[in-house]
């Protein structure tokens, strides 16, 4: 059965609550106040005690230091969203607009001012299938698109 809790248990705990919250209160206070370098070792310390690794986390408090490994781990890691950008028209100005209107349904205004000024960006954030059947049908009309 369990024991019935008594008054100076409760305040007991209550107490105790009080002095976790001040304690990460003067611990995030201390944490605003250091440099990148020590907060490296700060990350490094944790590391090495808890067996974690801070690199998903570190990255928004060290960008500077975390970016490149950041990057790098970005490319290893699939893409799941592309851009397709309209690099070269070709010789095929009229069938590229065509294309660019059946691709974003945009008007012929907006299609032909897209065309004339490439290299620009022709859809953003699709799927990798949408983007390499937007690659073959403007592969078709003779221009040169790049998946990003």
């Amino acid at each position: 059965m369990p024991k019935a809790q008594t008054k100076d248990t409760k305040e007991t705990t209550k107490v105790k609550k009080e002095k976790t919250k001040s304690t990460k209160k003067e611990f995030f206070d201390h944490l605003d106040n250091l440099t990148v370098l020590e907060l490296a070792d700060y990350v490094k310390e944790f590391e090495e005690r808890y067996g974690i690794s801070a690199t998903a986390v570190a990255a928004p408090v060290a960008a500077t230091g975390a970016a490149a490994s950041q990057g790098e781990a970005k490319a290893e890691e699939e893409k799941t969203e592309f851009n397709v950008v309209l690099k070269t028209v070709g010789d095929k100005k009229i069938n590229v607009i065509k294309t660019v209107r059946e691709v974003t349904n945009l008007g012929l205004k907006e299609a032909k001012d897209l065309v004339d000024n490439a290299p620009k960006p022709v859809k953003e954030g699709i799927s990798k299938e949408e983007a390499e059947e937007i690659k073959a049908k403007f592969d078709e009309v003779g221009a040169v698109v790049e998946l990003q």
